[in-house]
């Protein structure tokens, strides 16, 4: 959905967007291509429309004064945007909330004054001060903490209309949301740089294609989301989920094949699939290039018998927690043996879990884990700071409830059994 709205500001025409999400980081996605000059129109709730024919992105303000503009709390939003936000010669002011504020934007000092973007930071912490434009030059990025960044630029480079420059990236991670904005740029109808496998991204010398001046386009049903729901379905009961693609772009459709590993049974139904408990036993998986992952995997390695190992402990550092000692502190107080050794985490499952007042540190993958870790804990759980989930997934506890579990929810906690 971000990536929608970043490639219909770009587009400088209207787009039709369906099954648009209504999460909080959605909610500011839309606030940002606004503030740049996108006229918004909600057709119902399953559609809106966006037109960016007379957006000028090199002159998003007005007058002299800067132009602010909040990412909320998306590590994405602000990835992404902010090279679109540098295309404005005209200076604009760039906050966020909650997590964000914490969270690292050095690359920001490192990059964008190579590509003639004059920034000024809180010591690589937002609010950040930027003016351009941005200019499309060959460049050298470290892609280990985060593609988002690398994401961001590719969609500047091609609203710059960049020619026969190259972008070369040092061990990047997560290689499947590269592929998934490739495949939005693609279907926006926006130049595509040739991928020399993921270790460079050159523009070549040929003029960016003509875009077409209406788009109609459909966003996926979300894996990250799906992933929790999958989860439950394995360790609670029998559900059906619709509207997954298996053959999405999106890296976090690999739950599936932990769930595999794991002992759960899988039907492929007309409208999507059906998850089935199954007798669960320890699974080793790699989250490095799904770092998102690593919550719900947590919540079924808890019902797995044996000792299950999941790599990549690395990339939870700079989530809206610190997601690796979160997800140790958390799941203990249910009676869960997590440890951490470097770049691996070893859960020690299959021992049952008990319910336990857990809190989400104002994560919402770390509530949703706790939730549905809670469907077969013995016992109640009460989730404080519940309404984390917002950020992503606001419908959350309401399909939970759908598929039979009891919640109560009270000011920002939930209890869940």
């Amino acid at each position: 959905m971000q990536r929608a709205c970043a490639a219909a500001l770009i587009l400088r025409g209207r787009s039709t967007i369906h099954n648009p999400g209504h999460s909080n980081d959605d909610k500011a996605a839309l606030g940002v291509i606004a503030a740049l000059g996108a006229k918004i129109t909600t057709r119902s709730d399953s559609t809106i429309e966006i037109d960016s024919t007379n957006t000028d992105l090199s002159s998003p303000a007005t007058g002299h004064n800067a132009l602010s503009i909040n990412c909320g709390e998306s590590g994405l939003g602000i990835r992404m945007f902010a090279p679109l936000i540098a295309l404005s010669r005209l200076p604009v002011s760039i906050s966020g909330e909650g997590s964000l504020l914490s969270r690292p934007m050095d690359f920001f000092d490192d990059i964008l004054p190579g590509l003639n973007v004059t920034i000024r930071s809180n010591n690589g912490r937002l609010p950040i001060l930027l003016s351009g434009p941005l200019q499309p030059r060959n460049i050298e990025i470290d892609g280990s903490l985060s593609s988002q960044f690398l994401t961001g630029l590719l969609m500047a480079y091609a609203a710059a209309k960049a020619r026969d420059v190259t972008i070369k990236v040092n061990n990047l991670k997560s290689r499947p949301y590269i592929d998934l904005t490739f495949k939005v740029m693609q279907a926006f109808g926006l130049k595509t740089p040739e991928n020399k496998n993921y270790k460079a991204f050159y523009f070549d010398q040929s003029p960016a294609p003509l875009p077409p001046s209406e788009i109609s386009y459909t966003v996926e049903g979300d894996w990250s989301g799906g992933a929790f729901l999958l989860v439950a379905g394995a360790i609670a009961g029998k559900i059906e989920v619709y509207g997954l693609d298996p053959d999405s772009a999106q890296a976090d459709k690999k739950i599936l094949e932990a769930l595999r590993d794991a002992g759960a049974g899988m039907e492929i139904t007309d409208n999507g699939m059906a998850i089935i408990p199954g007798t669960l036993k320890a699974f080793s998986f790699d989250a490095t290039d799904c770092p998102d992952l690593f919550p719900p995997l947590v919540a079924l390695a808890a019902y797995c018998s044996g000792i299950t190992t999941i790599k990549g402990v690395s990339r939870l550092r700079h989530k809206e927690s610190n997601r690796g000692l979160t997800l140790q502190e958390e799941f203990a107080k249910m009676g869960l043996q997590v440890d951490l050794q470097e770049d691996d985490m070893h859960v020690h499952g299959g021992k049952g879990l008990k319910g336990a007042t857990v809190h989400s540190r104002h994560d919402h993958r770390i509530a949703m884990a706790c939730a549905v870790a809670a469907l077969r804990a013995e016992g109640p759980t009460t989730i404080e700071e519940a309404d984390a989930i917002n950020k992503s997934y606001p419908d959350f506890y309401t399909d939970l409830i759908k598929l039979g579990a009891i919640i109560n929810i009270k000011q920002a906690a939930a209890a869940i059994q």
